[in-house]
């Protein structure tokens, strides 16, 4: 959604636009784009010819940013239940894993706050021309 929204120069998409490309239900692009807006990085422009925008510039939107925006998860959850404290492994798992998984979570989130809109749409972009050439490629070979 928002490297689709990245590419128009200001101008503004609507729900069915943006849920078009993502091949996706308005009704949730609407969701998303509400959490979007909650976190700064989206805003409305209202009536005829309006839609979503990007609040900011694409290369001061990390990957970060958006994945708090949209998801309050951790990237692994432990068991709900307590295992069993009588045995050795259930009285210590849980701790155990609980520093692995916050090592995964914090290398994660390391990875998508180096990263920024700009650069996916970036490769959105030479993704899609070398998907071109290649096409192209095979066209002439044809004939």
């Amino acid at each position: 959604m928002l490297a689709l929204l990245s590419q128009q120069d200001g101008v503004p998409l609507s729900s069915d636009v943006i849920a078009g490309s993502v091949n996706t239900n308005p009704a949730l692009i609407r969701r998303l784009l509400s959490m979007l807006a909650d976190a700064g990085l989206t805003t409305s422009q209202l009536g005829a010819g309006g839609g979503a925008l990007l609040a900011r510039e694409p290369a001061a939107i990390t990957l970060l940013d958006v994945y708090r925006a949209v998801d309050d998860a951790r990237l692994f959850a432990l068991h709900r239940e307590e295992p069993n404290p009588a045995c050795m492994v259930g009285r210590n798992i849980q701790s155990v894993l609980r520093g692995v998984i916050d090592d995964a979570q914090q290398a994660m989130e390391a990875s998508l706050a180096a990263r920024t809109l700009a650069g996916v749409t970036d490769d959105v972009v030479r993704t899609e021309r070398r998907r071109e050439r290649g096409r192209h490629a095979r066209e002439a070979k044809r004939g």
